[in-house]
């Protein structure tokens, strides 16, 4: 099974170029991946919310909604399955969350468990977080998805002898990079010997994206940072 991961640009609040972004990366791995993979709230955008509950759950979306209807349509069009971070509207809850779309179809969704999405400080009950961590068969593997922060405050929770994959989204300079990739490894393998991480580009805030893949508490392959590019990992 191939993988690949996508460290691509996302703008906030920028839903059709996002999409557009997503497609790009389907159109380009057409036939050589089966699963494409991008990093935590890439939908939206992770700085799309303004902690206002009026403003915010019309950002967020629904799992029934066209959009995610038009991304689906997508995975069929373009024979590629895709993994992606999302602002889920679930009732008059919003939660961070990861959606895995495959042959056209919603198979999995994961909802953070960590609280470090959100401005919890001035939050209200809207805003919450998942409980489930269960893994989801891909492929007849057993895959594991956390988002961000839950490796760290939970590792424990995450716990696999499978793959697991990890989209997230975190803003360092590239001088702070050169030590938190090991940081990172390290802590990946507190929950899985092999561990996928991706990261998204963006411009404001600065966030120069990057692709790991970590096996045994080691960074084994990376991509260039503050580049559009596809990582493709066998697995």
């Amino acid at each position: 099974m191939k993988i690949g991961l996508v460290s691509y640009e996302f703008i906030d609040n920028d839903i059709e170029f996002n999409i557009s972004q997503m497609e790009k990366a389907m159109r380009s791995v057409q036939g050589k991946v089966n699963l494409l993979c991008f990093g935590e709230t890439f939908l939206q955008g992770f700085d799309a919310l303004n902690w206002n509950y009026e403003n915010d759950k019309h950002i967020a979306i629904s799992v029934d909604s066209e959009i995610i209807q038009q991304i689906c349509g997508m995975t069929l069009r373009y024979k590629t399955d895709i993994l992606f971070g999302y602002i889920e509207k679930c009732d008059d809850s919003l939660y961070s969350s990861c959606a895995v779309i495959e042959n056209g179809k919603l198979v999995h969704k994961y909802r953070r468990i960590s609280k470090g999405w959100k401005k919890y400080s001035i939050t209200d009950s809207h805003y919450k977080e998942g409980t489930d961590t269960s893994e989801f068969l891909y492929h007849g593997q057993s895959v594991m998805i956390a988002l961000c922060g839950d490796i760290w405050d939970y590792p424990e929770r995450f716990k696999t002898n499978n793959l697991l994959i990890w989209p997230v989204y975190v803003n360092f300079d590239l001088g702070e990079w050169t030590k938190y990739e090991g940081e990172y490894a390290e802590q990946a393998y507190l929950a899985a010997n092999q561990t996928l991480m991706i990261n998204s580009i963006s411009e404001n805030p600065k966030s120069y994206g990057g692709a790991f893949y970590f096996v045994d508490g080691k960074l084994e392959k990376k991509l260039a940072y503050d580049t559009e590019s596809i990582l493709i990992i066998e697995v």
